[in-house]
């Protein structure tokens, strides 16, 4: 007979898929939050977990990072009854997590307890983390993780392009983890060094070949000997400076500032920038002979907005990353998902770090729960808006369209009441989102709370 935990704060649901566990013929233990859950882990072997994605304590994700780390064996359901991400852990899930939504059927539950291929959790990763690094599971993330197989099993010359913030970098790490080369991954930025030090900076100098050179130093190429050396912001580089990066490219040998010997270097040249291949030969930053070298094999990194279904992923990672970091167990709310699911993020990835970590930061001590009022975005990618440069994302799936219902209007009523009927209609047309309901209204969130706090105490008065 299996033992299965069942891992659920809502009472009432908890009840009704115990009796189902019970039917089918296990044994079935309940447990309301994460703490709770792993004091039933310490004390007893279970044969298999349903998990409630969101607890009071935090996400579920956390749970199953639990179970992968004390190397439990038991097989794992998550639960949702959030349609925001369901999307998220159907393509998460596959062979190794199975998923089901509220409400669960008795014949459903009978699939996951009977399947045989389910994964261990010690095996699996709840963020399905590529390459150690790169997390999603859009179509265009499997695109990208192809690619960087292919070229991972040579050693040629990888360009990545794309928008500031898209993760140039973690896919430049990526590349050399999937690389297994025995060397390191060395990094510079191209475009942060004095033209007068980056030939010391990328080949090294000896003693004395320069005013403040007291003693003999390694450049980047010798320091990434067979791994990988990553040149971000490659077309900032000084255009004097790049017959001598061409020469160590052809060569493979680098000679340092004030030396006379060429050193043999053998690295895998990954090089990065945010320029389109317009701009890089309109504006003559690259020599093209350099860039054939640099983009032997070229990489287009996909702008957030091109990869939706990798945002619910995504942002619980970096709620993930902070509840680690700080000791805490928030969880992004079902309002959260989908005001983040609904943003275009002209800042990508990085923006949406950033906005991940503001909720955290204003979130409220008592409770668990983050929650996204607004979305404050930098003042450069709202300018990148407004020149066309990024075009908002199309409205997910889940949310509602940005036009406000119309409400009907009857002679003699007042416009407060027609206000009122409109917001009441909106609210009830995105099942009460506020955020989502302020952007379709025209209004700002404060707003639409303030007018929310006068009709329920306007109806208060009433009744008095």
């Amino acid at each position: 007979m299996k033992t299965v935990l069942l891992v659920d704060d809502d009472q009432e649901f908890t009840t009704i898929a115990a009796r189902i566990i019970e039917f089918i013929g296990c044994d079935v233990y309940t447990a309301g939050s994460i703490e709770e859950a792993k004091q039933w882990l310490a004390d007893m072997r279970f044969d298999h977990l349903f998990l409630d994605f969101m607890l009071p304590d935090g996400s579920g994700l956390h749970l199953i990072d639990h179970i992968r780390n004390q190397k439990l064996s038991a097989h794992i359901t998550l639960i949702t009854g959030h349609p925001s991400v369901k999307a998220a852990l159907a393509n998460m899930c596959d062979d190794q997590i199975n998923y089901l939504t509220k409400p669960i059927e008795a014949d459903d539950v009978k699939r996951v307890l009977n399947r045989k291929t389910a994964a261990k959790p010690s095996q699996a990763d709840p963020f399905e983390r590529h390459f150690g690094c790169l997390i999603g599971h859009s179509p265009a993330m499997k695109k990208l993780v192809t690619m960087i197989e292919r070229v991972a099993k040579t050693n040629a010359n990888v360009m990545l392009m794309g928008e500031s913030g898209a993760g140039k970098e973690v896919v430049a790490q990526a590349i050399h983890n999937a690389s297994q080369c025995s060397g390191e991954q060395v990094a510079i930025n191209c475009g942060a060094i004095a033209k007068d030090l980056i030939g010391s900076e990328l080949f090294g100098h000896e003693k004395g070949a320069f005013t403040g050179a007291v003693g003999q130093k390694q450049g980047v190429f010798e320091l990434a000997q067979d791994g990988t050396l990553f040149l971000d912001e490659v077309t900032e580089m000084p255009i004097e400076m790049q017959p001598n990066l061409l020469r160590a490219l052809e060569t493979k040998t680098v000679t340092r500032v004030g030396g006379a010997k060429p050193i043999e270097v053998n690295c895998r040249v990954v090089s990065a920038t945010n320029r389109t291949l317009a701009e890089i030969a309109h504006k003559n930053v690259l020599r093209e002979d350099i860039y054939f070298r640099l983009a032997v094999f070229p990489i287009e990194i996909p702008p957030l907005r091109a990869r939706p279904e990798d945002i619910p992923l995504l942002s619980e990672y970096f709620v993930h990353q902070l509840n680690e970091e700080y000791k805490t167990h928030y969880q992004l709310s079902e309002q959260a998902h989908s005001v983040l699911a609904a943003h275009s993020w002209p800042g990508n990835i990085r923006e949406l770090k950033h906005c991940i970590h503001r909720a955290f930061i204003m979130a409220d001590p008592d409770t668990t729960t983050l929650t996204i009022d607004e979305i404050i975005s930098s003042p450069f990618t709202t300018q990148q808006e407004s020149q066309g440069q990024v075009q908002p994302a199309e409205p997910a799936a889940t949310t509602a369209s940005v036009a406000a219902p119309s409400a009907p209007v009857k002679v003699g009523e007042t416009i407060e009441e027609v206000e009122k009927k409109l917001i009441y209609q909106t609210l009830n047309s995105v099942d009460g989102n506020k955020t989502l309901a302020a952007k379709m209204l025209g209004i700002s969130t404060k707003t639409l709370y303030n007018r929310l706090n006068a009709y329920e105490q306007s109806t208060s008065e009433d009744t008095q």
